[in-house]
């Protein structure tokens, strides 16, 4: 199976063609205000018009207002939502539209492997479940979580996708994917030199150790 790759926090038109040319599926942006990453809608509507087909752009939030996700789909026209604070399902399905769960590993509650499988088992109409490392930023923090407390969800049949994410880079993705086997990879703070400004060279090293995991 082929791991499938997501950059996330994407701000500049010339990261949106690195990450495109070594081989992305889909590209991030990034609308909670308190983010380095922030894009205003406007901003993001610019560079959503430079990806080409056939590669997805996913609408991050957390905790956001249904006006702003609105504004977003309206605007940006992004192919999934992903959803990383405390979204109920109800938050997460109000849209109409396809959509990440994230859930922030170690958190209370998500601190065990049977807890967390738990509480994923509620967004079972998600378009894959994405699993970060707890911290106060929301993602693209750079830590990493303990990947044994996906155990239970990796043996339940009737878990989603699973999109590994959480300090993850050249150096260690081989070995996670070795491991986990996981449907897509999300990455940020790994391919960068600074908050929302990607390295081309990492990308590209990245990209080489996950096909080279894959074995293509």
């Amino acid at each position: 199976m082929r791991t499938r790759v997501k950059i996330c926090g994407l701000t500049r038109e010339a990261d949106i063609a690195s990450a495109v040319q070594a081989g992305a599926d889909a590209i991030g942006f990034v609308f909670y205000p308190r983010s380095k990453r922030y894009l205003t809608p406007v901003q993001a509507a610019a560079l959503r018009r430079t990806v080409p087909a056939f590669v997805d752009v996913v609408a991050l939030f957390v905790d956001p207002d249904p006006a702003d996700v609105r504004a977003v789909l309206e605007q940006v026209g992004p192919d999934l939502l992903q959803f990383h604070g405390n979204e109920s399902v109800q938050d997460c399905t109000r849209y109409g539209a396809r959509f990440l769960r994230a859930f922030r590993v170690g958190a209370p509650g998500l601190d065990t492997p049977d807890g967390l499988a738990e509480s994923c088992r509620a967004y079972s109409e998600a378009a894959g479940w994405l699993f970060d490392s707890y911290s106060a930023a929301y993602g693209g923090s750079g830590q990493a979580f303990d990947h044994a407390l996906l155990s239970t969800v990796r043996a339940d049949t009737a878990a989603r996708p699973i999109v590994l994410s959480g300090g993850l880079n050249a150096d260690n993705v081989a070995a996670a994917i070795q491991v986990l086997r996981p449907w897509a990879i999300d990455l940020s703070s790994g391919v960068e030199t600074a908050p929302g400004v990607k390295s081309a060279d990492k990308i590209d090293a990245l990209m080489r150790v996950v096909r080279q995991a894959d074995g293509c």
